[in-house]
């Protein structure tokens, strides 16, 4: 995996789990697709 993807990917289960804002607004966040953010946090 990329590094910049390893490093996204943290950041956006840290943001989920301090805010408890959704996928959908996480994606909205990070600017990137739902179903991105949903893959990379489930794996």
């Amino acid at each position: 995996m990329q590094d910049y993807i390893s490093e996204r990917v943290i950041r956006e289960g840290l943001y989920i789990m301090e805010t408890g804002d959704t996928v959908r607004a996480a994606a909205e966040y990070f600017h990137v697709s739902k179903s991105t953010v949903h893959t990379e946090v489930t794996l």
